[in-house]
């Protein structure tokens, strides 16, 4: 039986794009995924994440993974809530792919829901269930979990080397982070492309600047 496990990593920074990975392998695997010491991505170190990430991608069946630039994320923000730009995006990962059942970490307070409507807009026919912690409690949903993680930091690490300077992992909670959004902010009088302009965090940074 083919299985599907699906998580996003990057929902929550100021700075960067989020990544919603999706994973096939065939049930088997799971005991090579236990073998390889495949857990939740966020419990797992940088350098860990990507020796992980290769082994996977040697086993899996299929995978796939969406980004969502920081540009695209603000112009959904302006017709849709988070939730909905989740359940799209979740969405779009579903459809490209195809296994037996599904596992989704769910994105929303309410996970029967938002499997309920990943399943509708995807049009899947896969048996799909989303969970809360999916990727702590299914090790293809951890896998998954990784793969997105280790796209995310790829991608954050080529902003730093096109801007030539330390941009942090991009969260609001990131001293870095706020430090450079204030000083492009100072030197260009306006946010970089990179970040998220409808985040309240880069808001109240650009508001100190007027």
């Amino acid at each position: 039986m083919l299985l599907m496990g699906a998580d996003e990593a990057g929902k929550g920074p100021v700075v960067g794009s989020m990544f919603v990975a999706g994973l096939v392998i065939d049930e088997e695997k799971l005991f090579d995924l236990a073998a390889f010491g495949v857990r939740d991505s966020k419990q797992l170190a940088p350098a860990k994440r990507e020796v992980l990430a290769k082994k996977i991608m040697r086993i899996a069946t299929d995978h796939y993974i969406l980004e969502v630039p920081p540009k695209i994320i603000d112009e959904l923000r302006q017709v849709m809530t988070m939730n909905d730009i989740m359940v799209r995006s979740f969405s779009q990962v579903v459809a490209k792919l195809h296994a037996d059942r599904a596992i989704l970490d769910a994105a929303d307070v309410d996970a029967a829901r938002f499997a309920a409507r990943v399943r509708s807009a995807s049009e899947t026919k896969m048996e799909l269930i989303a969970e809360h912690k999916a990727d702590e409690r299914h090790q293809i949903v951890s896998a998954a979990s990784i793969l997105a993680k280790v796209r995310r930091d790829a991608s954050m690490r080529e902003l730093e080397a096109q801007l030539g300077c330390k941009i942090g992992s991009g969260y609001p909670h990131d001293q870095n982070t706020l430090d450079f959004l204030a000083s492009w902010l100072k030197e260009n009088h306006d946010l970089p492309p990179c970040a998220r302009h409808s985040w309240a965090t880069a808001q109240r940074i650009k508001a100190s600047f007027i």
